[in-house]
């Protein structure tokens, strides 16, 4: 496993074709700061541009959290002119973890609320341990979701259920959470990486080419009417279709061994 750090708070690990996307803020639960999102935007630009990645998980180096959200503290200390200023740097940040290209799984325990549950929601799969906590409390401290969370609750749990959850601002514990859709899976405590982990080689092992053609398909026609969603469809379906991956998949099933996947 090789590792490369975004400043002092992002790493990327490398395990084979899985990136692990690691956040590691642990003095403040990963409060996301000017300088988080920065680094955090940084290394999502690198993930997105780089062809031997073929999943990505996101987690914590914090025992009790995976990330609380904005960074308050230094939220408290901002002139109106500063926050205007951080908003570009915010938004890269979620934005970059929400169009990576290749599939995602976020790796959640403790808290994730605020941001930091944005941070998961942006991801394609939620992979939670016993511990986890999410919610979206913006509106009790005077804001509202501003890193997708209005957007990305809705399309997982409804309009309705999203707008209670975001009005009450309440926190929502692991097994309400797997039963109300805001995470995917539920695993004992501790194991939420390695779960994900376990999830994203599984997930590594197709094909490159087919699984960001999948992603943009789900991606693009959600929400669609079904004629238009077709459409998304058929176009992914020929970006994969006349690719070496499909030629590779076609020949290692008829010759009954193990694709090896050109990734192109």
């Amino acid at each position: 496993m090789s590792e490369q750090r975004f400043g002092e708070w992002i790493a990327v690990r490398r395990h084979g074709h899985v990136a692990e996307l690691v956040l590691d803020r642990p003095k403040a639960m990963n409060a996301v700061s000017s300088e988080l999102a920065r680094r955090l935007a940084e290394a999502t630009s690198v993930l997105a541009a780089d062809g031997s990645v073929r999943v990505v998980v996101l987690s914590s180096t914090h025992e009790r959290a995976f990330c609380v959200g904005a960074d308050l503290k230094e939220r408290n200390s901002f002139t109106d002119a500063d926050l205007s200023r951080q908003r570009p740097h915010a938004r890269a940040a979620y934005t970059g973890v929400l169009e990576l290209p290749m599939p995602t799984i976020a790796a959640v325990h403790g808290f994730a609320l605020g941001g930091g549950f944005e941070l998961a929601l942006s991801c394609d799969v939620i992979v939670a341990d016993a511990t986890a906590v999410v919610g979206l409390p913006e509106v009790s401290v005077g804001v509202i979701p501003g890193g997708g969370g209005t957007q990305l609750l809705p399309r997982r749990v409804g309009s309705a259920r999203a707008a209670e959850l975001i009005f009450t601002a309440r926190r929502v514990e692991a097994a309400e959470a797997e039963r109300l859709g805001l995470v995917d899976q539920v695993v004992g405590e501790g194991q939420d990486r390695v779960e994900a982990l376990a999830l994203a080689a599984r997930i590594a092992g197709n094909s490159p080419v087919g699984l960001r053609a999948a992603k943009r398909a789900l991606r693009l026609g959600h929400g669609l009417d079904l004629r238009a969603g077709l459409e998304v469809e058929d176009a992914a379906w020929r970006s994969v279709a006349f690719s070496g991956d499909r030629a590779e998949g076609v020949a290692a099933f008829n010759e009954k061994r193990k694709p090896d996947w050109p990734g192109c």
